[in-house]
């Protein structure tokens, strides 16, 4: 036995007007609705205009007609301005939260044929987010004057396969764009990434950047930014400030502007970056730079919108979407006092952690085929990697014991060299163990005590010193074995330039003879099984 079917919908002052015989001749909504020969309506509750009774009275009445079963219950609707969006949502708003629904005996709909554009848009967001627990009813003209045709609209959109598929497709465009376009395998850098996403679509509060040094905050945030553009969710323009590059009066004036003469050297007035991003995104690098003047007056900033520019008693208005960066505990910096309490409760509403680098090795490969494009890009000239090349960078870059310290910013660094000083924008080898040698030496030659770690897991406590050549040529020997599945393809790894001065090879046997003399075989340095 199907269930009673509640109706909320507004009188059409225009299309449910009619008097004498021909009104049977049209079709009008609200009579139509009730006509239905397959469908019943048990109760119709008809939002009236005060100015409309007496359309309502004869509407009323021809429902009664038409079907007798309906019970219809007349409620007045004053609407001040019926396309005042506000007005009108608000007025729908205030009438369905004083009303009961039973969802668990009663199918609730609404019907949004009649009314204003704005009632009809403010009845389906209100649907739409559930504070009217309803489906959606559309009518229109057909074949039988009086009945028209009847559509119920179903806002689970999950229900929909075609609207599933397209949002899970959009979701995921998203997403890459987000990435550049980086086809990162990292799981949980890629979650994040899809939150951050999902948050950024959704919510105009801030979103606080976490991570250390150079792993991709600036870059993370212009995406998000061109993301919210393309969206159509911000008109306004990208700013962007390093707050460590500024301080006192400096910060003051970068941030929220200054008046001609407000200090010395203040020979004409400055708008800001916050009255710059009036509208659009403001990214605050290394927020916790700031002083606690600054940030008191930004807090007030995000609050209210307004602000006073320095030396000005004027104030200005600017309403931006902030995302802040910084790679301090600012928890901790907060309970030192060096940084406001109540501001970071304010920007601690969406808060993500980037990771190091070092901690999404497997992502190093894509990103470094990405830096390599990006180089020739801005190059303007063809720039690759011949692939011993970037065999032999990974296996250094991926190895745990390169530390990445400045995370992607080295990364780039290094890209940006070995395409320099490639003969002919192809970079082999040569460029790669200078580039390897240089880091090393960069990061401060902590190489050593890693080789020693390896060759202490492999040859075991006890066994006999090496020469310190020997020892890193051994260790980078393990390293390429561990990085590749099978014993023939580290020996083309290691033996790649050589081979090609050969008539014959056979690199995995060169390759089993040369661990033998250290009693060693693939699969103890591997830890995979004999095959």
């Amino acid at each position: 036995m199907a269930r009673p079917a509640v109706v909320y919908g507004q009188l059409g002052t225009t299309l449910d007007a009619g008097r004498g015989p021909k009104r049977w001749e049209r079709w009008r909504p609200t009579v139509g609705l009730c006509a239905q020969p397959d469908w019943q309506v048990h109760r119709l509750e008809l939002l009236v205009p005060p100015r409309y009774r007496d359309v309502a009275a004869q509407v009323v009445a021809d429902v009664q007609q038409i079907s007798p079963e309906t019970v219809v219950r007349q409620h007045t609707l004053d609407l001040d301005d019926p396309w005042d969006f506000e007005s009108v949502y608000g007025a729908l708003a205030d009438f369905f939260a004083g009303c009961t629904f039973d969802p668990e005996r009663e199918d609730t709909y609404v019907h949004i044929t009649t009314g204003t554009h704005v009632s009809q848009i403010s009845l389906f967001l209100l649907a739409e987010s559930r504070r009217v627990p309803a489906r959606l009813i559309q009518t229109g003209t057909g074949p039988d004057p009086v009945r028209g045709l009847l559509r119920i609209i179903d806002l689970d959109l999950s229900r929909y396969d075609r609207i599933a598929k397209h949002f899970a497709h959009e979701r995921v465009l998203a997403t890459s764009f987000l990435k550049d376009g980086i086809a990162t395998r990292n799981a949980a850098f890629n979650a994040l990434i899809e939150r951050i996403e999902h948050v950024a679509v959704r919510s105009p509060d801030p979103v606080l950047l976490l991570g250390p040094t150079g792993a991709g905050k600036s870059r993370l945030a212009e995406r998000m930014y061109a993301l919210l553009r393309a969206r159509r969710l911000v008109e306004g323009a990208f700013v962007a400030l390093n707050c460590a590059t500024v301080r006192g009066d400096g910060a003051s004036s970068a941030l929220f502007g200054h008046v001609k003469g407000a200090f010395t050297g203040a020979v004409s007035e400055r708008a800001g970056l916050l009255r710059s991003g009036h509208g659009g995104v403001v990214f605050l690098d290394e927020l916790d730079a700031l002083g606690l003047d600054e940030q008191a007056m930004l807090l007030r900033a995000l609050e209210e919108h307004r602000f006073l520019p320095v030396g000005s008693d004027r104030e200005v208005d600017s309403k931006f979407r902030l995302i802040a960066g910084s790679n301090a505990d600012l928890a901790a910096e907060a309970a030192a006092g060096r940084f406001r309490e109540d501001l970071l409760a304010r920007i601690d509403t969406w808060t993500f952690r980037l990771p190091a680098l070092a901690d999404r090795r497997e992502d190093i490969a894509p990103n470094l085929d990405f830096e390599v494009a990006r180089f020739a890009d801005a190059a303007g000239r063809r720039v690759t990697m011949n692939h011993e090349a970037r065999a032999r960078f990974l296996l250094f870059a991926e190895d745990p014991s390169t530390p990445w310290s400045r995370n992607f910013r080295d990364l780039g660094a290094a890209v940006r060299r070995m395409g320099t000083l490639a003969d002919g924008g192809r970079i082999t080898t040569r460029e790669v163990d200078e580039e390897v040698a240089r880091l090393r030496s960069h990061w401060g030659a902590g190489a050593p005590d890693a080789d020693a770690a390896v060759l202490a897991e492999v040859r075991g406590p006890g066994a006999e010193p090496l020469d310190p050549f020997e020892a890193v040529q051994l260790a980078y020997v393990v390293r390429t074995c561990r990085a590749h599945p099978t014993l023939a393809a580290a020996g083309r790894a290691l033996f790649a330039v050589s081979r090609a001065r050969r008539t014959s090879t056979n690199d995995g046997d060169r390759l089993r003879k040369y661990l033998a003399g250290y009693g060693l075989d693939f699969a103890a340095v591997t830890g995979r099984p004999r095959v």
